[in-house]
């Protein structure tokens, strides 16, 4: 029988939406495998509140009640944005009971993103109230602001950076009854004073064990009902964008595990049922001959055709040539996530960005004709660009046969960019969300980043229909649409009427309610630098 035990808690969340294909708990399973490797004599479950429990509707923070003209509760349209305000996961009181029930001697909690840290928080104050057991966290946000999750007097210590082996060696230091001060990566209280230790490198990384899953409900992570797997083949990436705080926890330098433990941590979860896999990592494709070596090796050991491998953190098209993407093609990815980000040179230059847009092009073209499903994301609202350069990109996108992704900008602790802004409050923690539209500058307004979040969901319900012929007008296009019934016929209607009134309408049934925080003049603004929007088929659609 173990001696002690440890539960390693996903939080739940509080948000206008959840994304419910990304919530394995990877970090915690990497934790839980590592305490079992050099602390056997412990006991670790891992409890994910967030995943399991369904969501419900909540009353807006104060921070966000702004937004509520923006986002209507009910809009059946394609072009919607966000409805209600939820929580997606289990209370914290009923997180308390069930923690409490398990009678652990410590608690973990994640804190990886900035504006949950309120959600990471209550559970931890509700499980103090009825089990006053140590409770320590780690994760992004963790690692980003110690101190100000410290002062809610409801954490004993928190991890900074990777968290084995502090998890380890703190877990040891409780053990045999002794101090904290020799723990690596630590910050904790001592009285009224903040302890910082010592800044240490964690295990080497093919040291590590294989993430333990088996406290996880397996069907639970799925895309499309197909289960859904998560693999790390690296951590850190040795770019250093000014939008990322990826090196916050990994640092700058960039650690591969060897490709024989890749595909030998694949093979066992492939004998456990997985047929479909996520690369996690933050720059999968920076080592080329690495990873042409890794798909060879996939190739070799799985069946073709009978396996898929995804890459929704991103992969960067710096690092990507048409040997590389056949090779990955024949490996089993079909899909691209990519991140043009912005066509502006001067941008991605202050940005500290090592990516050329004739390489961008070059490898879009490449991916289209072996066959990929691409989606091209850019940053909305990032400081210095003007509204002119936003739209360029938008319209450079449109014009080739990607989807579009538009992320709005946020700040985060540990980003580069956040020294250019005043020093994080708890309430501006609350705003680190694109949903938010929190960043605004004197070129670009909130208006001016709701109304191309909404125009990038058109151009995208363009992009996605079937189209009889290879080029068509708008007109034409929307024709196609309506005779089509559905969510095309309604869209093709708004769109038109857009086009005719000059008012963008969300739809409730028969129902037409004005939205009055779109910009028809900005919606003009991008119509005009608009020539054409290419389908996702290849069809070509021509504006104006």
């Amino acid at each position: 029988m173990k001696e002690r035990k440890l539960l390693l808690l996903q939080p739940p969340i509080e948000d206008f939406y959840d994304t419910p294909i990304r919530l394995q708990p990877l970090g915690l399973a990497y934790l839980k495998a590592a305490v079992n490797k050099w602390l056997p004599e412990i006991e670790v479950g891992v409890r994910d509140f967030h995943a399991a429990a369904g969501k419900r509707t909540v009353p807006l923070p104060r921070e966000l009640r702004y937004l509520s003209g923006y986002y209507s509760d009910i809009d059946q349209s394609p072009f919607s944005t966000f409805h209600r305000y939820s929580r997606y996961g289990s209370d914290p009181e009923q997180i308390a009971k069930q923690v409490a029930a398990e009678k652990p001697d410590w608690v973990g909690i994640s804190a990886l993103f900035t504006p949950y840290w309120r959600q990471v928080v209550e559970c931890a104050e509700a499980i103090k109230r009825i089990h006053p057991v140590p409770i320590i966290v780690g994760g992004f946000h963790a690692t980003a602001a110690p101190e100000q999750l410290l002062q809610t007097q409801v954490f004993d210590a928190v991890i900074c950076g990777e968290g084995e082996r502090p998890l380890v060696e703190w877990l040891r230091a409780e053990m045999a009854g002794k101090g904290w001060n020799d723990v690596p990566n630590l910050v904790w209280r001592h009285g009224d004073k903040l302890v910082q230790n010592s800044v240490q490198e964690n295990y080497a990384i093919d040291e590590l064990p294989l993430p333990d899953f088996s406290d996880l409900v397996r069907d639970r992570y799925a895309v499309d009902g197909q289960p859904l797997c998560f693999v790390l083949s690296s951590r850190g990436c040795p770019y250093r964008c000014a939008f990322c705080a990826v090196h916050c926890v990994f640092g700058d330098h960039y650690r591969p595990r060897s490709v024989q433990a890749v595909v030998a941590e694949i093979e066992q979860r492939y004998n456990e049922g997985y047929r479909l896999f996520d690369f996690e990592d933050d720059n999968l494709t920076f080592d080329r001959r690495r990873m042409l070596e890794l798909c060879a090796a996939l190739v070799e050991r799985f069946p073709a055709d009978e396996i898929e491998f995804l890459a929704m953190n991103g992969v960067s098209y710096r690092d990507l040539d048409a040997e590389l993407l056949q090779a990955m093609w024949q490996a089993g990815f079909r899909r691209l996530n990519l991140a043009l980000v912005s066509t502006d040179d001067g941008v991605r230059k202050a940005l500290h960005r090592p990516h050329a847009l004739p390489e961008y092009a070059r490898i879009i073209d490449t991916a289209v004709q072996i066959g990929y499903r691409i989606i091209s994301y850019q940053i909305l609202g990032l400081p210095h660009e003007s509204l002119e350069s936003m739209i360029h990109t938008l319209a450079f996108n449109a014009a080739l046969p990607v989807q579009l992704g538009a992320s709005v900008f946020y700040l985060t602790p540990g980003m580069p960019l956040a020294a250019e802004f005043p020093l994080f409050t708890p309430e501006r923690f609350t705003l680190a969300r694109s949903s938010a539209l929190a960043i605004e500058t004197e070129a670009v307004r909130r208006d001016d980043l709701y109304t191309l979040f909404i125009i990038t969901r058109m151009i995208n319900f363009i992009k996605g229909l079937k189209l009889p012929e290879e080029s068509l007008t708008l007109a034409e296009a929307l024709q196609v649409a309506r005779a089509s019934g559905g969510r095309e016929a309604l869209g093709a209607e708004l769109l038109q009427t857009l086009m005719q009134e000059g008012v963008l309408y969300a739809a409730h049934g028969r129902r037409r309610i004005p939205l009055p925080h779109f910009s028809h003049s900005l919606f003009q603004s991008v119509m005009g630098a608009l020539t054409a929007v290419r389908t996702l088929s290849g069809a070509m659609v021509g504006i104006g």
